[in-house]
């Protein structure tokens, strides 16, 4: 491709992009921003899209996945039946046709897939089956952030097992994970595999490809020590010693707390510390209401107080719940005085003692509130969120905050969409059960991202040769010197006749345009043709290297064959 010709608009400033990759995409002619969370592909933007596809086609056709693509618009019923239509709310985009009949634009494709394999396997022996498609997936996320990281249009590889039985989806299961891990490495992006909450997929044993990035709008929890990590959500730890209180138990206080429902402002009003604090958290299991209680610098994780109850469903409570519970309007929940309810106990309130609660009054705290005397516990649980300096599961380290960019997710489903749409087989023995499903997501615009962040220097992006637009681009300085122009255009020649991708930058441009430009772009391997053109040498160096020779047209045709042929067996391409 001659540059004069290439549609690549760079830009030396750009405004309104709060990230460094993000920026760099922009300013090197990789992605244009039409509204918000949606971005046009450019030619270079494009060409690093197909590569990332490609490779990602290659794993999976490689752990047995065969190609399909669904629709895109999905009827609404198929979600009400799986009742995701109510959870997912407005970030399921809707729209109706001509006959009034609602739709979803595809958010995601499990629905559709399924409805698809119940239709057609209905045996045994059609099993086991994985289906995965590369297309346009569509939310409508109230904050689109960080340019192709989160958008409202992006592009998605999406998965689908099914099998006969657990021990089916574990298999496939390992077998993704491993691909993953090889398109990861392919890309040339480090990772970390962590724990994660099933979110609106749902399933078990739910794991994240996270890039550990202060760019990251996830969460983490991560071992000092180990290869630990999860988000915190689903963040486990270790033995941590609890000491029982052993302070004089005062006498109860009455404190006036007008308009004071919050933590924060409670304690600046008492002028105590949040861990002084005990929080009561009316909460609605199956229906009926339970008080949860954990100290007013941690947070409730419902899903630990779902295990706890062992009930299907878990939620805060209502305004009306919570005055029916404790006669008092929403913010001044304690635990004195609460009847016919049972109360759950972060385990770390047995250290405390004399805390401030809710007084189950409008505008009243108590002080100096002990449990065993004041109210009893009916069981004492894990219920918070794990944090920076909890040890860690595996290894007892302290646990680190970070940072990071989900790159894939994966899921063990077992029947929680099978069953409510009907997707099941007969045995051999002629019995029905329902298929046992797997989900396996991978971010192929977010990988764009995701290498744009982590492999970039101040000058532009640095691109791996497995994705890069092009492998080679050759800069001559003054086109209007012959020398200069004749070499390169033979150069380009016959790179181009032993298959590489190369950018020849013909353009009349000053020098210092081109350079910057060459940068910007981040193509890996650079032939610069100059004034030693008429002596027969040209510079070759790596994108983002300081070091580069002058050599022969032929070494420099040789050593860019050999930096290419060498990336792609290091890949497993032959």
């Amino acid at each position: 491709m001659r540059a004069s010709r290439l549609f690549s608009p760079t830009l030396r400033k750009v405004a309104d992009a709060e990230l460094p990759g993000h920026r760099l995409l922009l300013r090197g002619g990789f992605i244009r921003p039409l509204a918000s969370g949606l971005y046009s592909l450019l030619p270079l933007g494009w060409r690093v899209l197909q590569k990332i596809e490609n490779i990602v086609r290659e794993e999976m056709d490689h752990v047995d996945g065969q190609e399909t693509l669904l629709p895109t618009l999905h009827p609404e019923e198929l979600w009400v039946r799986s009742g995701r239509a109510s959870k997912w709310g407005p970030e399921l985009m809707r729209l109706t046709d001509r006959n009034n009949r609602v739709f979803c634009l595809g958010a995601t494709h499990e629905e559709v897939i399924t409805a698809l394999v119940a239709a057609e396997a209905r045996s045994y022996r059609q099993l086991p089956i994985m289906l995965y498609q590369i297309a346009t997936k569509f939310r409508d996320e109230p904050r689109p952030r960080g340019g192709l990281i989160r958008c409202r249009e992006f592009g998605m590889k999406d998965a689908y097992s099914f099998d006969r039985d657990k021990a089916g989806t574990d298999a496939v299961y390992d077998e993704v994970v491993e691909a993953y891990k090889r398109i990861l490495k392919r890309m040339e992006l480090p990772f970390r595999v962590t724990l994660a909450s099933g979110g609106y997929i749902g399933g078990t044993d739910t794991r994240e490809f996270m890039l550990i990035s202060e760019a990251g709008e996830d969460a983490l929890l991560l071992c000092s020590k180990c290869s630990y990590g999860a988000s915190p959500d689903v963040a486990d730890w270790g033995e941590k010693e609890i000491r029982e209180r052993d302070t004089e138990m005062l006498a109860i206080e009455r404190a006036a707390t007008p308009g004071m429902r919050t933590v924060e402002q409670v304690t600046g009003f008492l002028s105590v510390r949040p861990s002084e604090i005990v929080k009561t958290i009316i909460c609605s299991a199956d229906g009926k209401p339970v008080a949860a209680l954990v100290r007013g610098d941690h947070e409730l994780n419902l899903d630990l107080l779902k295990k706890v109850l062992g009930v299907r469903s878990i939620e805060l409570a209502g305004e009306n719940m919570i005055r029916s519970v404790t006669r008092a309007p929403v913010g001044f929940a304690g635990p004195v005085g609460l009847e016919n309810i049972k109360i759950i106990t972060d385990e770390e309130i047995k250290a405390l003692a004399n805390f401030v609660t809710g007084g189950n009054e409008i505008d009243l705290h108590l002080k100096n509130v002990n449990w065993g005397r004041d109210f009893e516990v009916n069981q004492w649980a894990r219920l918070r969120y794990a944090q920076p300096g909890d040890p860690c599961l595996v290894c007892n380290a302290p646990l680190e905050a970070a940072r990071g960019i989900e790159l894939a997710h994966v899921f063990k489903l077992g029947t929680i969409f099978s069953a409510p749409l009907d997707a099941a087989y007969l045995d051999e023995q002629g019995e029905r059960h329902f298929i046992e499903m797997g989900c396996y997501g991978f971010g192929t615009t977010r990988a764009i991202a995701a290498i744009a962040e982590y492999s970039r220097d101040e000058n532009g992006i640095i691109w791996p040769l497995s994705v890069a637009p092009y492998q080679v681009i050759i800069i001559v300085v003054n086109m209007e010197e012959k020398a200069q122009a004749d070499l390169g255009q033979s150069l380009y020649q016959a790179l181009s006749e032993k298959g590489l991708e190369v950018v020849f930058e013909d353009r009349d441009e000053r020098a210092g345009v081109k350079f910057k430009d060459a940068d910007l772009t981040g193509i890996p391997l650079q032939i610069v043709v100059g004034k030693h053109a008429a002596d027969g040498r040209v510079e070759v160096r790596r994108r983002g290297r300081q070091e580069k020779d002058l050599v022969s047209p032929e070494q420099a045709i040789e050593w860019c064959d050999k930096e290419v042929k060498s990336a792609l067996s290091e890949e497993g391409i032959s």
